[in-house]
């Protein structure tokens, strides 16, 4: 009792995809009656609306170019696919200059005006609006062709709308090129003339400055050099080789100096590898050969010898030869290196004074050679003029026609392009099945009623107890073999699994609202009971609209007032019925307040009593939220169960009334879901689905087996329990 008095928070819910195939099934007819209306509105609206007509006509259009290329004017061929150029003819096709000069020619203003606008003639802006309506323009990829395509309800009219405004703009290009190339020819015309008036002004100073300067050469651009290019390369690179032998001669020169000051021997031997000299050669031969004639005299003679004074002298004498012959040798080399140096200064003084005379000569003259040159720059550019002037005026008696071409001529429509009755239907279809399945899933948003058993299990945090099919009948009318039964069969075991004490035998029914089968819930669940041999009695405690002596067919003279009231016994206002082991209690006539006799003392003794006559008894009552009968009667009884009907009370008011079972201390054992259709909601299939097929399938034997044993069930239950018997 405390988890149904404080439940916790409901768990998550997660939507499958078998939800939403729920959804589509149970709102099905809400889908297939939107896609049929708008199917129907959309093939009505399509065979209702006028037909129209198209006709294109193509045209093939060029950045610039005639059928003969000006002499400046690039070719039309050099200009590949260009978006941009193509979006910006679309824009000036249908611009003002282009329709404006349409509408005047076809007359459209009055031709239109007639059709619709009651014959009034149209203003030129609606005209040209509600012709832009009617075109199409569309390119041809990767081409430079352009498709002008007008819709009108007359083919003929389409037809010459579309070749006018082909031609509207031809016109428009051509005029607009010979605009153009007047106002260039013009602007060309003017620079000119400035031009030779500017050439007549530099040609006379130019003629003064050279008379004055003396300059004979009359076409130079620049005085003539003292030194002719070609000489003056000839000196530099003299220059160059003299530099480099004036350089290794004085480092040669200066090394065999620094070797005569430290060791003239020394030199002596330096010299012919660097200056082959025959000369100094022989002399060293003789010197060596000498030597060593000495050598041999002095070890055989002595110094003072003849023979030794003799060749000493002949060594010596060769010795001042061959230095006097390496100091010419030397004077020689440094004479070399001077003449070098002289000849190298003598090239570099020259070429020096050259380039002295042409800086004077350059300064001296620049006046003369500038206003020259300006002359030469502005008879180039005048040249130039002339040339384009003469181009352009060539190019404008060219035809142009080749800037935009008429490729295909419009023809008039063989048939209607609008409305397209195949793609409008096909949409509508679709748009309809959209719709329909937009409301269903909207509709179902909206539906806060009970739709599933995790719906009730996670809002209620209570078990579900059984699932009632829809369209069941009362099994009291139907017989044990009713096919509906095996329904109320679960809910009775589940009801008695519930029970945490067999002495719990008392059970009222109740619901939130009227018409979610309270009633016949009460009478089916009793009649299974009494089937299965229990004693059972059906009490109608719903004082304000008794029903179910009708079912019985019995009268409702005496009944549960009637005890209450203390005017009967219980066996006088106890009735049997058809069925085997189920009495039925009326509910006798309604007295002015039945609150009180159903709190009152008279109606907890008849309960006591009841529980020892009988197994079970089950109140039927009204609905909980609309009197306090049932209320009153949760807190008196044992067990209270809760009939919920799919799909037709708010969850928040069936919530309510399990919340009022609780307040008044009722103990609420589960819910019944009531009036589930199957065939819709595949999800309920196997809580009645299963229970057909096993029941419909059995044979007569096994249900005479399965009868005789629930007989002998209950007989035990009876033995054990102790129930008493009715009087």
């Amino acid at each position: 009792m405390e988890e149904n008095k404080n439940p916790g928070p409901p768990p998550e819910a997660r939507l499958h995809f078998l939800d939403y195939w729920r959804v589509i099934r149970i709102r099905k007819a809400i889908i297939i009656t939107v896609f049929l209306i708008t199917a129907i509105i959309a093939t009505a609206v399509t065979f209702i609306l006028p037909e129209s007509y198209a006709s294109t006509a193509r045209i093939e259009v060029q950045n610039e170019g005639g059928i003969i290329n000006g002499f400046t004017t690039p070719s039309a061929e050099n200009f590949g696919y260009d978006a941009f150029y193509i979006q910006n003819t679309f824009e000036i096709i249908q611009s003002q200059l282009v329709l404006s000069n349409v509408i005047s020619r076809m007359d459209l203003n009055n031709v239109w005006g007639k059709k619709y606008n009651n014959g009034e003639p149209l203003k030129t802006m609606e005209t040209m609006e509600f012709l832009k309506n009617q075109i199409s323009l569309t390119p041809v990829r990767n081409t430079k062709l352009i498709a002008i395509t007008v819709y009108s309800y007359d083919k003929n009219e389409a037809a010459s709308l579309a070749n006018a405004i082909a031609g509207a703009y031809r016109d428009y290009r051509l005029d607009t090129s010979r605009e153009t190339l007047d106002a260039g020819l013009q602007a060309l015309s003017r620079n000119y003339l400035e031009e030779s008036n500017r050439i007549e002004e530099l040609q006379s100073n130019v003629d003064y400055l050279r008379r004055t300067y003396g300059i004979t050469d009359g076409n130079a651009l620049s005085p003539s050099p003292t030194m002719p290019q070609e000489e003056l390369a000839k000196y530099h690179d003299q220059m160059l080789e003299g530099e480099q032998v004036y350089e290794k001669q004085l480092i040669l020169y200066q090394s065999l100096q620094a070797i005569a000051q430290t060791n003239k021997n020394e030199l002596r031997d330096v010299i012919p590898t660097v200056f082959p000299d025959s000369t100094l050669s022989s002399l060293m031969d003789q010197l060596h050969e000498s030597e060593r004639d000495l050598a041999e005299k002095k070890v055989d003679y002595t110094t003072n010898r003849f023979e030794v004074s003799r060749v000493q002298a002949l060594v010596n004498s060769l010795e001042q030869q061959i230095n006097d012959r390496v100091d010419g040798i030397l004077a020689g080399l440094g004479a070399q290196v001077n003449a070098q140096k002289a000849s190298l200064d003598l090239i570099t003084n020259q070429v020096a004074e050259a380039k002295a005379t042409d800086l004077e000569n350059d300064q001296k003259y620049q006046p003369y050679y500038d206003a020259r040159r300006k002359l030469g720059e502005l008879m180039t550019v005048h040249n130039l003029l002339y040339s384009k002037i003469t181009a352009q005026t060539v190019d404008a008696s060219i035809p142009r026609y080749s800037m935009v071409q008429i490729t295909d001529v419009a023809q008039p429509g063989k048939a209607p392009v609008k409305p397209n009755k195949t793609l409008n239907i096909v949409l509508g279809l679709v748009f309809g099945l959209i719709m329909g399945v937009g409301l269903a899933f909207f509709i179902e948003y909206l539906d806060t009623s009970v739709k599933t058993i995790d719906d009730v299990e996670r809002t209620f945090q209570a078990p579900v107890l059984g699932v009632i099919p829809q369209n069941i009948g009362y099994l009291v009318e139907e017989g044990t073999e009713s096919k509906h039964a095996e329904a109320y069969r679960v809910l009775r075991t589940n009801l008695l699994f519930s029970r945490h004490d067999e002495k719990l035998n008392t059970i009222v029914v109740v619901s939130a609202g009227a018409g979610e089968g309270k009633s016949t819930t009460t009478i089916n669940l009793a009649t299974v009971f009494a089937q299965a041999g229990n004693r059972v009695l059906v009490v109608d405690s719903d004082l304000r609209r008794p029903t179910l002596h009708k079912l019985f067919k019995v009268a409702n003279n005496l009944g549960l007032t009637n005890y209450l009231l203390k005017q009967n016994t219980v066996a006088e206002v106890v009735q049997t019925t058809p069925v085997p082991n189920l009495d039925f209690m009326a509910s006798g006539r309604l007295p002015n307040s039945s609150m009180g006799i159903l709190g009152s003392a008279q109606m907890k003794e008849m309960i006591a009593e009841l529980k020892q006559r009988y197994d079970f008894i089950f109140f039927d009552s009204p609905p909980i939220l609309g009197v306090s009968d049932a209320s009153i009667l949760a807190s008196e009884v044992d067990l209270v169960m809760q009939v919920i009907q799919y799909r037709r009370y708010p969850q928040p008011m069936t919530i309510r009334a399990k919340q009022m079972i609780e307040k008044v201390g009722g103990n609420f054992v589960g819910l019944v879901l009531n009036n589930i259709n199957m065939s819709q909601d595949e999800g309920y299939y196997y809580y009645s689905g299963y229970y057909h097929d096993y029941y419909y399938t059995r044979t007569a034997g096994e249900q005479e087996a399965e009868a005789k044993a629930a007989a002998a069930g209950a007989s035990d239950d009876n033995s054990e329990t102790g129930v008493k018997q009715k009087y």
